[in-house]
């Protein structure tokens, strides 16, 4: 079994940053990609950014050149640098992880989640 942990949301003004993290416990070598999706409310969840076992990197076209995905393999960790950040981009953030070393932007390809991490951005 694995187990998806979050951190680092928080609150900012527009034009801020935060970056969050997302711990991996557990089964952890069978994880291959990972990503981040999130959720507004009364919206569906959405695909952010997400980075294959290998490291290739994908983007939504809403934060391509403001968010940056990273991984470190060796502390089970992943990675999501939010800079720039908007009013639209306030939401609960998520990391989830699937079998396959492919990135999917379709959240229904992953089979591990984390609790979530609300990040909240002011105008």
């Amino acid at each position: 079994q694995v187990q998806l942990v979050e951190s680092g949301g928080g609150l900012v003004q527009a034009g801020g940053s935060l970056r969050l993290s997302c711990a991996t416990f557990g089964r952890t070598f069978s994880i291959g990609a990972m990503g981040w999706f999130r959720q507004a409310p009364g919206k569906e969840r959405e695909f952010v950014s997400g980075i294959s076992w290998t490291g290739s990197e994908y983007y939504a076209d809403s934060v391509k050149g403001r968010f940056t995905i990273s991984r470190d393999n060796t502390k089970n960790t992943t990675f999501l640098q939010m800079n720039n950040l908007k009013p639209e981009d306030t939401a609960m953030y998520y990391c989830a992880g699937r079998v396959a070393p492919k990135v999917s932007t379709n959240p229904g390809d992953f089979g591990t989640w984390g609790q979530g991490t609300q990040v909240t951005v002011s105008s």
